[in-house]
């Protein structure tokens, strides 16, 4: 968890109403966890993140995958390679030379990059590929790293042992040499990869979760995600009121948490797909056709410098999340009856500040439009109490919405 080192205000308690009844009344950057630290903080986008003890989340996704036989398609094309390996550092003044790369594989991609002068740890989660990525390696005076570690399996909210391929964010980024960074700082390091066939999605609450709380890999700074992902799931993260049949929370809260910018489109086939044992795999089954057919999409997520405010913060952010999936449980609703269920705040005075009407619905927000609402809520001095908290809503699946 991120926990600031300059003040909020003191307000950062959960009170509950008086007499029976499972509502209770959320104060203004409430802390929904128990055993979360509450400090006053302000200026927050000059402070360092603090490695303290991950809250449980509750919804946060815990197992993303059981199956170790799972298949995992790799860069194999070394046009493609080349490709990446040019667009991937940017136009920024001070490139960052510091490259994660998750599941290489056979290594054609980290050949690539070695090639251009940065630094790569290959984070390999099947025992098959290591022995040749470290050959890669020699005479290269340190340039690459191969780690036995699956990135997407990293810092499981299950706790206890942590064998490889499982690994703690804390003791990799140790190892590594990395230190935290302010969040107004610039990328500290870029992860490159490609969202696994199954539980794309699951991955990407994941993260999302570690992003807002700052914890995980963020701990350590806006750290950069440049990951191929399927053209189904591209659609559903940049939707907003253009394309309502995509747009969702999951929607929101990326668009709201980062910059999202295309940097390439694959088709589908021209990446090979191994199993566990690192053996070819050919396509069999008529989904995996159908997914031959398709482009994968190959994205720059770069965590926004201005995401935390003094009113959404990486303590109050579960509120936010609780809106949004609030709001989208009946997408088809005015905002307005939105706001009357979920705070006792003049909803038509917050509508006037926001610029909305009455008649506005949910899927005629946009994302930063609901990033205002909140905020707008979250300040408002007239009462209190901002927020009414149903705890049913613990027991939403959050990846459904």
């Amino acid at each position: 968890m991120w926990v600031p080192v300059a003040g909020l205000h003191p307000r950062l308690t959960l009170s509950a109403l008086a007499g029976s009844g499972r509502f209770c009344v959320l104060r203004s950057r409430a802390a929904t966890q128990k055993g979360l630290p509450v400090r006053n903080h302000r200026d927050l986008s000059d402070s360092y993140p603090q490695l303290l003890p991950s809250p449980d989340f509750g919804q946060s996704p815990s197992k993303v995958s059981n199956c170790r036989s799972e298949s995992k398609r790799y860069v194999t094309c070394r046009r493609l390679a080349e490709t990446l390996a040019q667009i991937i550092p940017g136009k920024q003044k001070q490139p960052c030379n510091l490259l994660l790369e998750v599941n290489p594989g056979p290594g054609i991609l980290t050949q690539a990059l070695l090639e251009t002068g940065a630094k790569v740890v290959a984070l390999e989660s099947d025992r098959t590929f290591i022995p040749h990525l470290e050959s890669l390696g020699k005479n290269l005076d340190g340039q690459l790293q191969v780690v036995h570690c699956d990135f997407f399996k990293m810092d499981p909210k299950s706790g206890g042992l942590v064998k490889p391929p499982v690994m703690v964010s804390h003791t990799l980024f140790q190892n590594l040499g990395i230190e935290a960074r302010p969040w107004s700082a610039g990328i500290p390091l870029k992860v490159i990869g490609i969202f696994p066939m199954k539980n794309e999605r699951k991955l990407l609450w994941k993260l999302l979760y570690d992003l807002y709380s700052c914890t995980s890999i963020y701990k350590y700074g806006r750290i950069e995600l440049n990951m191929f992902i399927s053209e189904r799931e591209y659609k559903r993260l940049m939707a907003n009121p253009r394309n309502p049949n995509f747009y969702q929370v999951l929607s929101v809260l990326w668009q709201v948490a980062c910059e999202i910018k295309v940097l390439h489109m694959e088709p589908w086939s021209s990446f090979d797909v191994y199993t566990q044992n690192g053996q070819l795999e050919m396509p069999k089954r008529k989904e995996s056709l159908e997914q031959l057919q398709q482009n994968l999409y190959f994205i720059r997520m770069t965590p926004r410098r201005n995401l935390f405010t003094e009113n959404l913060t990486p303590i109050n952010y579960d509120v936010f999340f609780h809106m949004l999936k609030h709001c989208f449980g009946k997408r088809s609703a005015r905002l307005i009856d939105h706001l009357h269920s979920l705070s006792p705040v003049d909803a038509m005075d917050v509508l006037m500040q926001i610029g909305k009407n009455e008649r506005v619905k949910v899927t005629n927000i946009y994302p930063q439009e609901f990033k205002r609402l909140f905020e707008t809520i979250e300040c408002c001095k007239d009462c209190a109490y901002k927020w009414v908290y149903d705890d049913s809503m613990n027991n939403t699946n959050v990846q459904d919405t």
